[in-house]
């Protein structure tokens, strides 16, 4: 089957904690490597209640730390919120800890507002557009290379997989220049999937590391013994992409029957569009849209976001999704 990866947003459940959610997370990682995944991403977001992956680089060491064998990594560290000395020594640390499993995807849209701007301490539309200087930078770091005559010890000779990720043309277009495995966010972002995808194979150069494009495309996944479950438990994911895009965002909320139904039209509209790249329901379902995503895209990889409410239901999600595909 298409291999199978995991993206987590450290999800903040209502009426739980940080520390909780980060031990959920832990346990999918576990739950993600024995169902047979082939990488488990965290996505950085600041100044969000409901999401705790903020710390990106110390979320991944607390994930590797309880995992062996799956590939742990970024989806992605923000670049233009960072100075990319320093992630060349977070990643070559933990490529040192954890030898041949740490991923490094690079995004280039900050997610920020002025205040986290200035939290931050940082010149976001400046950083963001030196965006390509700093992935070349990061990539001759680890390569051994001493930019600017100061070398990064850490990060000298790490194996660290580079990706670039993006919603965009942008990426797509860079990625490809620089010989880099790509992944698109169609899970939230599904509109240039397409047009991003052509782009990026017809336009790569091979490169040290990448003689071929490597493709990822990322879909909402929520699987459950029925249909109907399935869509239930969807419910708390539709709720946080309304509040999210309604400037309300917060902590994942319980399930409410018949949620889309509930809304007004343009609402429903919008989810309908955003939620678009879906596989929601009982393990026939997900198999039957899973491979139809697959065969539309030609992905080389696929990574599954998904945040049930209850954590039981969440793990088993997991590994009912890849029993479904096997």
């Amino acid at each position: 089957m298409i291999p199978l990866s995991m993206l987590d947003l450290v999800t903040v459940r209502e009426g739980a904690s940080v520390a909780e959610a980060l031990a959920l997370s832990a346990a999918s990682a576990q739950a993600a490597e024995a169902a047979g995944y082939a990488r488990y991403w965290v996505a950085e977001h600041h100044g969000m209640d409901g999401i705790a992956g903020g710390a990106t680089s110390v979320v991944l060491a607390h994930l590797a730390q309880a995992t062996r064998t799956i590939r742990i990594g970024s989806g992605g560290i923000m670049l233009p919120n960072h100075n990319p000395y320093v992630i060349a020594e977070q990643f070559g640390t933990l490529a040192a800890l954890f030898p041949g499993r740490i991923d490094l995807g690079l995004g280039r849209a900050p997610g920020a507002d002025g205040r986290l701007a200035q939290a931050l301490r940082k010149d976001l539309h400046g950083a963001a557009e030196r965006f390509p200087n700093d992935v070349v930078e990061l990539r001759a770091r680890f390569a051994g290379q001493a930019v600017g005559g100061v070398s990064a010890p850490q990060a000298s000779g790490a194996d660290v997989e580079m990706w670039i990720l993006g919603s965009s043309l942008f990426g797509a277009q860079l990625a490809a220049m620089l010989g880099l495995p790509y992944a698109f966010a169609s899970h939230f972002a599904p509109a240039l999937l397409d047009e991003a995808a052509w782009t990026y194979r017809n336009r790569f150069e091979a490169s040290e590391t990448l003689e071929q494009p490597r493709f990822m495309a990322a879909i909402n996944v929520v699987t459950a013994e029925t249909d109907d479950e399935a869509r239930l438990l969807a419910s708390s994911i539709d709720q946080s992409f309304v509040a999210i895009r309604t400037g309300t965002p917060g902590r994942l909320k319980p399930p409410v029957p018949d949620y889309r139904e509930s809304l007004p039209p343009a609402a429903r509209a919008m989810l309908e569009q955003v939620r678009s790249v879906s596989a929601i329901g009982d393990p026939r379902t997900v198999r039957a849209d899973i491979e139809a995503f697959a065969a539309r895209t030609g992905a080389d990889e696929l990574i599954i976001s998904t945040s049930i409410f209850d954590p039981e239901a969440h793990l088993r999600s997991i590994a009912m999704t890849t029993a479904a595909l096997a």
